[in-house]
């Protein structure tokens, strides 16, 4: 791969990347005690049809979550600990995060997330992540989800840069698909591989 020179802003996914679902016995046991299927957790609160209208800002993170208390029958103490287990499992890349740090100190670094608008609480609080980067890009703040690439406009006019001054990195393809279709370059992240390599392809000092 040819260098790139003129990289100035490094942006990043959160869910798959800084945050990961390492120890998925949680939501199994989870799934279980509730007589779900497997996986129908993560289709409530992501992929079903409340999850996505959460994740468009369609709806706040406290209404989907109302949703599920009453789509599954639970009470105030049985909707708490339904997202207790949901993300116990999920742990945060405290390496990664000091790696984007480093970053900080030469290039812009932010964030694009398909999320409900809890997420930048939850890189706060549950996820302490939220000052490794200079702004975050919640898809139910601004209405659009990833691999739309007017998200990846509306955030390189927040970067106020060309798209090939900028490299995207996110555990989907499709999502890398998208990033590239408005000119940005893409990082198919994929925790086995080595990151930093990746970057340095670009021309990225670190």
């Amino acid at each position: 791969m040819e260098k790139q020179s003129d990289i100035k802003a490094i942006v990043f996914d959160i869910g798959g990347v800084l945050i990961r679902t390492e120890d998925r016995s949680y939501r199994n046991n989870l799934e279980d005690r509730l007589g779900l299927d497997r996986g129908e957790s993560e289709i409530l609160v992501f992929n079903g049809e409340m999850g996505r209208k959460a994740q468009h800002g369609q709806i706040t993170s406290a209404e989907l979550y109302s949703w599920i208390q009453a789509h599954l029958g639970l009470d105030d103490a049985g909707i708490a600990r339904f997202k207790h287990e949901f993300w116990a499992g999920d742990q945060l890349d405290t390496e990664l995060v000091e790696f984007i740090q480093s970053l900080k100190k030469k290039y812009t670094v932010c964030v694009i997330s398909n999320f409900m608008d809890a997420l930048p609480q939850m890189l706060k609080t549950e996820f302490p992540a939220a000052d490794a980067f200079h702004f975050t890009v919640v898809s139910a703040h601004v209405g659009i989800m990833k691999p739309d690439p007017r998200i990846f406009e509306h955030t390189l006019k927040l970067l106020n840069l060309r798209p090939e001054e900028t490299i995207f990195i996110d555990d989907f393809q499709h999502n890398i698909d998208g990033c590239r279709a408005v000119g940005m370059h893409g990082i198919h992240f994929k925790p086995e591989e080595n990151l930093k390599q990746n970057l340095k392809d670009y021309g990225v000092t670190l």
